[in-house]
């Protein structure tokens, strides 16, 4: 196997050398990393994702392949992964296939050889930015010019390229919840099910008539890509939907707009919140969960409240930056928060939130 030279170029000028085993097509994306040490499976198949480049901060990825069963969808969703190295030999009895063959078949291009601490603490200083990943041995001006063409993520509305193209169901009896799919991990259905939940799973954009009309008993806003501020068509929605007194329960992006829907704002994070290790403080009982995320913007505000949404108060704060982390309404049996309970990877601190939105289906 010969390497190809290959390199990651920012939009800010900056350009990392490296290799790629295979013919590379360029790529360009939102250029973002992660801390996750493991999960690399369920990370690249992760439909927040969509539109980003991610750069694994784990020196080496790989070594235990792929199988079926950790598929957060169905298909890898980035739009190009940046490494250290690649494993070459995978070793575990789940593993099916190796990483890098999956990814090859996937079309999803992959370098290797780059100095990824010194690209992420780039990334933490400058702030995540576009970039892109190409073969050759440096940039090109027209490289440059094509990268400073393409889309920024602010302004960008991906949950209605994320989401599914029909309705789905799954379990067979309990409180019957409408889950909003704007990039849905799969086991956020698989934990709802656990729980003792029916499910029925439904487009970004379907109407909140259409919502109704199924009957639920409660309502959940799912994870997805993108900038919040640009799904208007979720927010009127949500808004409409909770109002009436629906259960809802939202996570992530479904976190963010819950908050527009009542009246606050987001913001762009300089370089977001990516990994399984994020300490996150519940203000009511003063204890610290250890939480997985993934996402680059944030509900605005801090412990005291969310400006502008006078009807929501504030109930999780990061720990690392101060950020917004859980929103509950003050009246009606709505509450979201920004990381990811159902982790997939990542720590179980914060599954009992399932238990918490299963009794207000029946209270």
């Amino acid at each position: 196997m010969t390497d190809r030279p290959a390199f990651v170029l920012l939009e800010d000028g900056t350009w990392y050398p490296g290799t790629s085993s295979r013919p590379l097509e360029a790529a360009y994306g939102e250029v973002v990393f992660t801390t996750n040490l493991s999960g690399y499976q369920e990370v690249f198949t992760d439909p927040s994702y969509l539109g980003q480049i991610v750069v694994m901060t784990a020196p080496m990825i790989g070594n235990y392949g792929v199988n079926a069963e950790d598929m957060e969808s169905g298909s890898p969703k980035i739009a190009g992964v940046v490494v250290r190295e690649m494993a070459r030999r995978m070793s575990n009895w789940r593993a099916t296939r190796s990483l890098d063959d999956w990814l090859a078949e996937s079309r999803v291009p992959v370098i290797e050889n780059i100095d990824t601490r010194r690209l992420t603490r780039h990334i933490r200083e400058r702030g995540a930015m576009r970039g892109v990943i190409a073969e050759g041995r440096e940039p090109t001006p027209q490289l440059t010019l094509s990268l400073m063409e393409s889309p920024s993520m602010e302004g960008l509305d991906l949950a209605s390229r994320a989401t599914i193209a029909a309705s789905w169901a799954d379990g067979k009896s309990g409180p019957h919840v409408v889950a909003y799919d704007y990039g849905m991990k799969r086991n956020i259905v698989r934990m709802l099910v656990q729980h003792g939940c029916r499910v029925t799973v439904v487009p970004a954009t379907t109407p909140a008539a259409q919502v109704r009309e199924l009957q639920p008993d409660g309502l959940f806003l799912s994870n997805g890509p993108g900038d919040p501020a640009a799904v208007g068509y979720a927010i009127r929605n949500i808004r409409e939907l909770a109002d009436s007194g629906l259960p809802t329960f939202g996570i992530c992006l479904g976190h963010q707009l819950l908050g527009l829907a009542f009246g606050g704002q987001t913001v762009k994070l300089p370089y977001g919140h990516r990994g399984g290790n994020h300490p996150v403080r519940d203000l009511k009982t003063g204890h610290v969960l250890i939480t997985s995320q993934n996402h680059g913007f944030a509900v605005e505000g801090e412990d005291r409240g969310v400006p502008g949404a006078a009807g929501l108060e504030v109930t999780h704060i990061n720990l690392n930056d101060q950020t917004v982390e859980g929103i509950r309404h003050k009246e009606l049996p709505v509450f979201a928060v920004q990381y990811h309970p159902e982790a997939s990877p990542g720590p179980h601190d914060a599954y009992p939130h399932f238990q918490e939105f299963v009794r207000l289906l029946h209270s």
